[in-house]
């Protein structure tokens, strides 16, 4: 048995890292042979891990449940695609062979850009939907904003490859179209969470400027902030956008826009093959592997390291177009402290959010969900969770519908942290709305990429928790009907929504279950 062998001092670390043929199979015949295979599955699952994490967390490698804090300069880029949401419906009735399809065009999308990205000295730290996050770190030429708006120019160059993309139908064709912002600045970068569940998050005022620049910006155009025009001004032709903001004239050719300021290194070789068949050489090889596989794994939510493990043999995953039902948060108040904060006072602020964030997270896994990341907003942070992905229930609603009111009153008790000598007031707007996806591995198959969940249903969901008031929770109808033999819930009218045709019509869930006696 596993305990007469020496893998039985490290059992504990690999029972979520191995399939479960493969751990049943090392635990009943723990041969020298079955060794080796756990150390090849691992090996490709660090390699997985690697392309799922940003590279602060991947190269840094934090030790999970350490929360650590550090301020950093640079040009933030933000990207939006429009233009998705018509694609997907596009293919969405052709079902598995239609979600391939549109994985095809996406992955050509994705690759192309974090190619772009890569080479130009940025670093891609997360997919949100279709949208991109990406830094373009200060150094010592301090030619972080010319990098990014260089990248920029040659991200939407490349994007006259996704200009009348056909659909099934052959009736229609989908034309893509990017939306850049960038913003030069500084933030507060902090790792928080428990050893099971870490995240790495971005504060400031900064980050949520670079947002606005991109939403303040123009479909095919390189919009700047003020404080990123200052930067590039002498060396690039512009011409003013909305007020305070500046769009990249492409007048360059070639030869003008220049290298790029990276020579791309390739495809990282995976290490070589493993031939020993001492046993304590073995065990000592997978204890290396662990050790780097386990600080990248706790930021990676559970059920999704679940997925990834199970499927890292056959290193994808089939794309599919399920119904789930999203959660929004945006929780507001104590990001915003990040600039308000005194040297020594960071690690206060991160600390406070940590508690936050492990508390909700625990919420949502006790019912279930998957608490996907913690991104952006223009004010606050956005949580963004799913239950229906990668696991369904037969009540996925009602599911949501208690862990929203958990997280409520989680953030409505929290005892925020004085920074900079205030008091932050703390509090939270979320939505619900269940619908039609898109869910598989975004980016590029041989690099970066996450598993993600895109779709209207999303951006749907993120909008009814933007038309909510202080620790509101707005749900649409098609929630409301679900639940409604469950829990209060209160009309509020048909409400407009950016980006619908019509109005929809929304509801308030009321803290208290309904009386069913």
């Amino acid at each position: 048995m596993l305990t007469e062998t020496p893998l039985s001092a490290i059992e504990s670390r690999l029972r979520y890292l191995l399939p479960a043929e493969l751990y049943a199979a090392m635990w009943v015949n723990p041969s020298v042979d079955m060794m080796v295979a756990v150390h090849k599955h691992l090996r490709t699952l660090h390699h997985v891990l690697q392309d799922y994490t940003s590279p602060q967390i991947s190269i840094n490698r934090p030790k999970p449940g350490d929360v650590k804090t550090e301020w950093q300069h640079g040009s933030m880029m933000f990207t939006d695609l429009a233009g998705f949401t018509k694609l997907m419906e596009a293919n969405s009735a052709k079902g598995r062979e239609g979600a391939a399809d549109l994985l095809k065009q996406l992955t050509k999308y994705f690759s192309s850009m974090i190619a772009i990205i890569s080479k130009s000295g940025g670093d891609l730290i997360e997919f949100t939907g279709d949208a991109l996050l990406v830094v373009f770190p200060k150094n010592d030429k301090n030619d972080n904003t010319l990098r990014a708006v260089r990248a920029g120019l040659r991200m939407q160059r490349a994007m006259k490859e996704f200009a009348e993309i056909e659909t099934p139908s052959g009736a229609e064709r989908v034309t893509l179209k990017m939306r850049i912002g960038i913003h030069t600045g500084k933030f507060l970068t902090a790792d928080i969470g428990t050893p099971r569940r870490m995240e790495h998050v971005l504060l400031g005022s900064d980050v949520h400027q670079a947002k606005l620049t991109e939403s303040n910006g123009v479909n095919e155009r390189v919009n700047l902030s003020q404080q990123a025009y200052g930067q590039i001004a002498d060396q690039f032709h512009c011409e003013e956008g909305k007020p305070g903001y500046y769009l990249v004239k492409d007048d360059l050719t070639e030869n003008e826009l220049g290298e790029y300021e990276i020579t791309p290194m390739g495809r990282r070789m995976a290490r070589s093959v493993f031939l020993t068949r001492d046993r304590d050489e073995v065990v000592s090889q997978i204890t290396d592997l662990l050790n780097s596989i386990e600080p990248m794994a706790s930021y990676i939510p559970a059920p999704v390291l679940s997925l990834l493990v199970e499927s890292a043999a056959d290193r994808k995953i089939p794309a599919d177009f399920p119904h789930p039902t999203v959660v929004f948060v945006n929780f507001i108040g104590l990001p915003e402290s990040a600039d308000r904060a005194q040297p020594g006072e960071e690690t206060k602020l991160a600390m406070g959010f940590s508690r936050v964030f492990s508390l909700i997270n625990a919420a949502v896994e006790s019912r279930g969900g998957v608490l996907k990341k913690v991104t952006y907003h223009l004010s606050g942070s956005d949580i963004v969770i799913y239950f229906g992905v990668p696991t369904a229930h037969t009540n996925d609603e009602l599911r949501a519908a208690s862990a929203a009111i958990a997280i409520r009153d989680l953030i409505m008790d929290f005892d925020a942290p004085v920074i900079g000598g205030i008091k932050p007031e703390v509090y939270c707007l979320i939505g619900i709305h269940s619908g039609s996806t898109f869910v598989a591995e975004i980016g590029d198959p041989h690099g970066r990429r996450e598993y993600n969940v895109l779709g209207d249903t999303v951006n749907t969901t993120a909008r009814l928790m933007s038309s909510a008031q202080k620790n509101q929770i707005v749900i649409s109808e098609r929630i409301q009907k679900v639940i409604e033999t469950k829990y209060e819930c209160k009309s509020l009218g048909e409400v407009s929504l950016k980006g619908k045709n019509a109005p929809m019509r929304l509801y308030e869930l009321e803290p208290q279950k309904r009386n069913t006696t």
